[in-house]
């Protein structure tokens, strides 16, 4: 049996070939074999390569595990697919209540019945989230950041700068199912398969992933000023914003559509979209409630 490990050295800011090799201790029943997924030539040729016995390991973070369930044909082989946690952020890992060095563990449980998200036109699948609002703009900002210094980026800071001075809200519809809402001076409105994102901010704290309904959450942060909303935004990161009902709205539902009157960023598992007006989400509804 040989171990095939995929890893991101971009994960963990910079470090992801070194928290790959701790790998070198944890597998030790088998042969390992190391892939650089910034030179991987796509995912195709290398699977073909796999024998029946042979195991996929996927390291990095978040982005990394997104990459792979939009890129690879995962349900056309039978390998078992581990994934050990690189990254820096690590929601997909803190929404499963598992450490921050949890050892290997499977993750086919976790690419069935995803939800798919359509952005200009095209579609894709999601792991953790959709970030929309001020959420967007953090990566768009951390995103120039990170290509003029190799410091982290500390997207907290640049929340409480966009609030305070830059990010202006937006009038937003969400349509949920058929039923449309229209909401004035809207801070976030993301939708979520997990409970967490943007490095634990816990968004939609009732939200579970693979729940037996199918469904996901759209949180809408809306209508208060900027003072007010910078001081019940640190709430998130506990999930206690939710008691603030005058100003959090939780819309839970199988088809979810957010409309912006304005051009704003939008993130998905972390990756940036710029000039976004609208985004369209369809869960992934297991087949015993279709």
């Amino acid at each position: 049996m040989t171990y095939h490990i995929l890893f991101n050295p971009l994960a963990g800011n910079g470090k992801g070939e070194e928290r790959a090799k701790r790998l070198e201790t944890l597998l030790t029943d088998g042969a390992r074999c190391y892939h650089d997924l910034t030179k991987l030539n796509g995912y195709a040729p290398l699977l073909r390569t796999l024998e029946p016995q042979d195991v996929l390991v996927l390291t990095g973070g978040d982005g990394t595990i997104n990459r792979f369930l939009n890129e690879a044909d995962y349900d056309a082989f039978e390998n078992e697919i581990l994934y050990y946690a690189t990254g820096s952020g690590n929601d997909f890992l803190h929404d499963l209540d598992k450490p921050a060095d949890a050892a290997p563990f499977s993750l086919r449980p976790y690419l069935k019945n995803l939800p798919s998200v359509t952005v200009n036109g095209q579609t894709r699948r999601f792991l953790n989230g959709i970030g929309y609002g001020i959420d967007g703009y953090c990566c768009e900002v951390g995103d120039r950041l990170r290509g003029t210094t190799d410091k982290p980026v500390n997207y907290t800071a640049i929340a409480i700068k966009g609030l305070l001075f830059h990010y202006h809200p937006v009038r937003a519809t969400v349509t949920v199912d058929g039923q449309t809402r229209t909401f004035r001076r809207v801070w976030l409105a993301p939708t979520m398969h997990g409970r967490f994102y943007g490095g634990g901010m816990m968004v939609t704290s009732d939200q579970r992933r693979n729940n037996p309904a199918g469904t996901v959450s759209t949180c809408v942060l809306y209508g208060s000023g900027k003072l007010k909303t910078l001081l019940v935004f640190p709430s998130i990161f506990k999930g206690e914003h939710v008691k603030h009902e005058e100003m959090v709205q939780i819309l839970t539902g199988h088809e979810i559509t957010v409309r912006f009157d304005r051009p704003t960023a939008l993130q998905i598992d972390g990756e940036t979209i710029l000039g976004v007006t609208e985004y369209s989400v369809r869960a992934g509804v297991p087949a015993a409630v279709v």
